[in-house]
């Protein structure tokens, strides 16, 4: 994309300042978890951390320190894979979750070094290793070198966007390396704008995501309005989940399924995409 069209873009994004704001509450409640979790702060807290803030049994729930992971900063709209389940074996294998936390507030370790740790150790945490990258932005996004997008492919299409080249070969590369590499290459283009310069690092994501849309996720905004539709290509894919989206919405709302419903039905949407179809055709039945 040419730098006039670019800027053209920045120049328009968020005049009513609303997403300003919400990414002000975003901050106000991660300096809020960080106080409850002062992992970088204080290494030592580690140690100390209560398995029932992980995972709760009896009755089964999600721990404050993953129903805070899962509620904030997912711009991508992908949900987990096996969410509930991870969370668990985080409980059971809260040793490995320890070191790996070690390695994550770690300031000599690189961002590489830190997706690359052996996550997959804990079931439900290798997949493109999406909660790990959550975990790493939260505990380093004070430092600036890292983004709040926790897919590769996302970030491929946003330097293919915003950097005006064809991302270079990765098949080489770790996924750690790949993730940096990106990460690199888009906060080299963020700070080589006067205004985007001055952006924190969320606020540059939201503009990216909500310009940019990668295909395959959901638009950050589900409401919005025709006029700040202008310019966006939505697919037929992202309709339907934001149809879909809204439907577990109404579904929760009316007291029809309970969160962990929400949050199964939407894993079966992105894992079963030839299922879709059935799946809100049941689901519409729920309304009546």
């Amino acid at each position: 994309m040419s730098n006039s069209l670019l800027q053209q873009k920045i120049d328009v994004f968020d005049k009513t300042n609303v997403i300003k704001h919400e990414v002000s509450l975003a901050y106000g409640a991660l300096k809020v978890f960080r106080q409850k979790f002062p992992f970088a702060e204080n290494l030592a807290s580690i140690e100390w951390l209560d398995p029932d803030r992980l995972f709760k049994v009896n009755p089964d729930g999600i721990g404050e320190f993953f129903s805070f992971l899962e509620s904030n900063f997912n711009l991508q709209g992908l949900p987990i894979p096996n969410s509930s389940n991870a969370y668990r074996n985080a409980r059971l294998q809260s040793k490995d979750l320890k070191n790996l936390l070690r390695t994550v507030v770690d300031d000599r370790k690189s961002l590489a070094q830190k997706v690359d740790a052996p996550w997959e150790r804990i079931g439900g945490f290798g997949q493109d290793k999406v909660l790990a990258k959550k975990i790493i932005y939260c505990f380093n996004y004070e430092k600036g070198a890292v983004l709040p997008s926790f897919s590769n492919q996302h970030l491929r299409h946003f330097v293919n966007r915003v950097v005006g080249m064809v991302a270079m070969q990765t098949k080489y590369l770790s996924l750690g390396q790949e993730y940096e590499h990106y990460t690199v290459e888009l906060l080299k283009a963020k700070n080589s704008i006067p205004l985007t310069k001055s952006w924190d690092t969320l606020y540059f994501m939201r503009f990216l995501y909500q310009v940019f849309p990668p295909p395959d996720s959901e638009p950050v905004e589900v409401n919005m309005s025709p006029a700040r539709k202008v310019g966006m290509v939505v697919t037929d894919e992202q309709l339907n989940l934001q149809e879909f989206m809204k439907l577990l919405g109404e579904l929760q709302k009316r007291g029809k399924i309970t969160g962990e419903q929400f949050r199964e039905n939407r894993d079966l949407w992105v894992r079963q995409p030839s299922e879709r179809e059935m799946l809100m055709q049941r689901l519409k039945k729920l309304i009546v």
